[in-house]
């Protein structure tokens, strides 16, 4: 059986600047019951969060990284949480995945931090698992009508690509339009702190 301590448990800086404005949005958009699959949890904070503050839901947290999937392993063994299920290694961008449904998906600042086949991936798994009625919401910056919202989120899209030249803030319309491809209807557009999104959508 393998063990985590408190060493494994990762932070990021941006959950705790972003995690109540995020659940003010998730209150009104998950179900009261149900399945949450968490796409790209990171460091697993997130996830820590909302199981918490929602009781009634079960949590399942997912990455593809092996030090992501130790830190969310930690944080899970430390908060005690029931309702908070053990990490899966998940691939968005792979043409299975190890969930057979669920009945919400949350992807926070997953899309402009991977490659398009990632966002590709993630729409066609949500067209897959979520149930009818169910709920995809995605956090982070976009581009809209051809143009970044803020000097910041063009500078922040700089700095991606200097990184990988695979990731970048996305248009947003691209992003809608490979969710109704996938039976996915954009429901909400929120406004956030920081330039970011809210983005709902709907099966």
């Amino acid at each position: 059986m393998t063990t985590f301590s408190s060493q494994d448990a990762q932070a990021s800086p941006s959950v705790a600047r972003n995690r109540d404005p995020i659940l003010a949005v998730l209150r009104r958009a998950l179900p009261p019951t149900g399945i949450v699959l968490e796409i790209a949890s990171g460091t697993g904070e997130h996830a820590v969060y909302f199981a918490s503050a929602f009781p009634g839901l079960t949590w399942q947290p997912s990455d593809q990284d092996e030090l992501a999937l130790r830190s969310i392993a930690a944080h899970r063994a430390i908060s005690g949480l029931a309702n908070l299920r053990p990490p899966i290694r998940l691939d968005a961008a792979a043409p299975e995945w190890p969930v057979g449904q669920a009945d919400a998906m949350v992807a926070i600042n997953m899309v402009h931090i991977s490659p398009w086949r990632s966002t590709q991936g993630l729409m066609a798994g949500a067209g897959r698992v979520l149930q009818p009625g169910g709920v995809l919401y995605l956090y982070g910056a976009y581009r809209e009508a051809g143009a970044h919202t803020a000097p910041s989120n063009a500078a922040f899209d700089r700095d991606l690509r200097r990184r990988n030249p695979e990731w970048g803030v996305r248009d947003l319309e691209e992003v809608v339009e490979l969710g109704q491809a996938n039976g996915l209807s954009l429901a909400e557009r929120i406004p956030m702190p920081a330039n970011n999104l809210s983005v709902i959508f709907r099966k």
